[in-house]
């Protein structure tokens, strides 16, 4: 005889509380819904494997307003493209096939401005059949309307007719995918319900797993980021309590509850970009306060990449031998001062127009204030003291310009100093770059060696009061160029307290035939902290000044860098440290009784 369960809210409801000790922190997964016929709709499998993995599933409707689009993502740790039916090619400027099936006309631009706008804050991203071509296209791939009348060959069937929760064919995994390390193997017996796929690859994606008829059968990203499309119905076998798919849901979870610890912590510690040079770009009619294509540093990306502050540089370079300064500036000036006036001026201007969201700081106090009140924060540096003109005095005038630090040199021997490519006119520093060095430290104003050569680096650690700094400089030892730093350089710099911060100009990462990546800059990272000590290390981006690798290509991937730190098992205050306490630690000494 069936018997029926009875229910004593009271009771469940008591255990859920004495279950709170134990709460679990879960990440929120956003899954994209279906609307048709009046109603938003949502296959059981796409929450089941979500919840089973641990996660908390909430299905995002189709609606189009941007502001709430933006809000929403800020609160997700995830995001599931789901299934449904064909993309308009009409958003793809292709006109349709006559293969074509049905189109939804109110999700296709929803959710690909949804996965660009995802992209963008690196949320992890797992798309799924449809929401596997989604993703492509939102980020510059292309796909077949039809397979079986655009792809050359013969197909296999690619429409199974038996159990969702059955698979149909087999795929082929590249070896040493993420893919196949997610899955722990490269041949994979899949479902199939669809008639088209991914064509290309978008930009930073390669193809990883192809079913024996060569259609695309997974995509993934090729910047290290958690980013994973495939074409067949994962979901599906959970309902039939087979498992075996479970292992993309929980690689879903797991990026997740990665990248909620980093924004988490991101809200709580200060993130410092020591070096960028996008006023180098002034010229060129940019717009700070959108999301600006031509430059690596805006509002939108320091917003996206969980940003708070950058060191901006007037960058002034060296004239060579029979040049004049002002052949080589895109402004007309009447000389190297006048140009880093120039250049503040129209940072002061780019600030003042959005004063609600951004200020110029110049002391730690500042930018934590800054941070507190929700704006991101930018100091202003020059990197040259040619920008001296010659005159000592004019290290006052611009520690009042609020001039945080000076690199003493660039390419090139200056009237300061020797350059690291110089021609050793000086045999080190200068008679007049020892007053420069004497004064920047009565102004507090940081003494920056990056560019400056061998001798000149310990001549200036001699003759500083104050630690000195290596804004954007790299290992000697991983990549064998003057600009980078010698282990015993380093120790040095960490005996006299001072700062090196790796950057991420490619050149100064390696010096062969292959792209740098941010794998590169970790290994920088870690060989500095190996040398120096976890007290004395930072990040430079160089962004702007040819800075910018795969994986951490502009402000907006940012987070990806505490991402490799956490997955290191740097803990917060090692992370906090990196992320510009050790620089801000140094800058509070150097402007120490003004």
């Amino acid at each position: 005889m069936k018997t029926f369960q009875t229910f004593d809210i009271e009771a469940d409801y008591n255990v859920l509380h004495n279950r709170f000790p134990n709460h679990k922190d879960a990440p929120v997964i956003g899954i994209t819904g279906n609307f048709s016929d009046g109603n938003l709709t949502l296959a059981p499998g796409y929450y089941t494997s979500i919840l089973k993995a641990g996660g908390i599933p909430f299905i995002i409707p189709p609606f189009e307003n941007t502001d709430i689009m933006i809000s929403l993502l800020d609160s997700l740790d995830g995001l599931l493209l789901t299934g449904g039916g064909d993309i308009n090619p009409l958003l793809l400027h292709e006109e349709p096939v006559k293969e074509l099936h049905n189109i939804n006309p109110y999700r296709d631009r929803q959710e690909l401005l949804l996965t660009r706008l995802a992209a963008n804050r690196q949320i992890p991203i797992l798309g799924i059949c449809r929401g596997m071509q989604i993703m492509n296209v939102a980020l510059g791939g292309s796909i077949y309307q039809d397979i079986h009348v655009q792809m050359e060959g013969t197909r296999i069937k690619h429409s199974q007719d038996m159990d969702r929760a059955f698979a149909s064919h087999t795929i082929r995994i590249e070896e040493g995918s993420l893919l196949a390390r997610i899955m722990k193997t490269t041949s994979l017996p899949v479902n199939s319900f669809h008639h088209q796929a991914v064509n290309e690859a978008a930009p930073g994606f390669r193809i990883s797993a192809r079913a024996t008829d060569n259609e695309a059968e997974a995509i993934e990203s090729t910047e290290y980021k958690s980013m994973l499309g495939v074409q067949w119905h994962p979901e599906c076998f959970i309902l039939n309590d087979d498992e075996y798919m479970m292992p993309l849901f929980e690689w879903l979870l797991q990026e997740a509850a990665s990248f909620r610890t980093a924004k988490r912590m991101h809200h709580r510690i200060l993130t410092l970009d020591s070096h960028c040079d996008t006023p180098m770009f002034f010229g060129q009619d940019i717009n700070f306060a959108t999301r600006d294509p031509k430059i690596k540093v805006d509002l939108h990306k320091m917003t996206e990449g969980r940003q708070d502050a950058v060191i901006m540089v007037a960058y002034l370079p060296q004239p060579k031998l029979g040049e004049t300064f002002s052949s080589k500036v895109p402004f007309k000036v009447d000389g190297p001062l006048q140009y880093a006036d120039l250049i503040f001026d129209k940072i002061e201007e780019i600030v003042n127009a959005n004063s609600r969201y951004i200020s110029i700081a110049r002391t730690p106090s500042d930018l934590y204030e800054d941070k507190r009140n929700g704006r991101h924060s930018i100091m202003l540096g020059i990197e040259n003291g040619l920008a001296l003109n010659h005159d000592v005095a004019n290290v006052r005038y611009f520690a009042r310009r609020g001039v945080v630090y000076i690199t003493l040199c660039h390419n090139g021997d200056n009237d300061i100093c020797d350059s690291a490519r110089g021609c050793n006119t000086h045999g080190g520093v200068s008679r007049f770059g020892e007053q420069v060095i004497k004064e920047m430290n009565r102004c507090g104003i940081m003494v920056d060696l990056s560019h400056a050569g061998e001798k000149s680096f310990y001549d200036a650690l001699s003759i500083s009061s104050k630690p000195i700094v290596c804004s954007h400089s790299n290992c000697k030892a991983l990549c064998d160029v003057p600009r980078n730093l010698t282990d015993d350089q380093m120790r040095a710099l960490a005996k006299h307290g001072g700062v090196a911060h790796i950057t991420l100009y490619h050149g100064f990462l390696r010096n062969d035939s292959q792209e740098a990546t941010v794998m590169d800059a970790m290994a920088h990272l870690e060989h500095a902290i190996d040398i120096m000590g976890i007290e004395h290390v930072g990040l430079g981006t160089d962004f702007d000044g040819d800075g910018g690798i795969r994986g951490i290509a502009d402000s907006s991937e940012l987070i990806n860098f505490t991402l490799h730190l956490l997955r290191r098992k740097y803990n917060e205050r090692d992370i906090a440290r990196i992320w510009g306490g050790n620089w801000l630690r140094v800058m509070a000494q150097v402007q120490n009784n003004l």
